[in-house]
């Protein structure tokens, strides 16, 4: 089952946001006429499902409630929390869409939780422009590339 993704408030809505590294790696950005279609958590979260469709079905952590199962029908639970997703200028004519991500993954049965695993991936991709679309195209690669990290990952907890 694939739970929400928890994001920081600052991830919390749909501007596309940028860091100037080489001036101020602390102060997060936006974009002030660029827009995602939904806040970057559940896009990530789309991404993931999507590509973990592939190998077989995936479960919203909700839907074993309205199969009338409880989490321990379905004993593997992947929670996310995406922990930084912008387009970092390290140098005024160079950046990168970065993507930080942290997995636990959890197996329910007999209702008690048991941790199996944990990871952080920090993805990062090039940018061909320095601008919102090249963000965007930049974290749209990052993001796929770890969606593809975290199936490989998470292949090796299969049974």
């Amino acid at each position: 089952m694939l739970a929400e993704v928890d994001a920081p408030t600052a991830l919390d809505n749909t501007a596309v946001m940028y860091r100037l590294a080489y001036a101020d790696d602390q102060q997060l950005r936006p974009y002030s006429q660029a827009r995602w279609s939904m806040p970057p958590a559940q896009l990530v979260r789309l991404r993931v499902r999507e590509h973990l469709g592939q190998g077989g079905v995936v479960l919203n952590a909700s839907d074993g409630a309205a199969l009338g199962r409880t989490s321990a029908g379905w004993p593997l639970l992947l929670r996310l929390e995406l922990e930084e997703f912008s387009q970092r200028f390290d140098h005024p004519q160079t950046s990168i869409g970065l993507v930080k991500l942290r997995a636990v993954l959890i197996e329910t049965t007999a209702g008690t939780d048991k941790l199996l695993g944990q990871r952080v991936w920090v993805t990062q991709r090039p940018a061909a422009t320095g601008d919102a679309p090249g963000g965007v195209r930049a974290l749209t690669a990052a993001t796929d590339a770890l969606a593809a990290e975290l199936s490989e990952w998470l292949n090796t907890w299969r049974r």
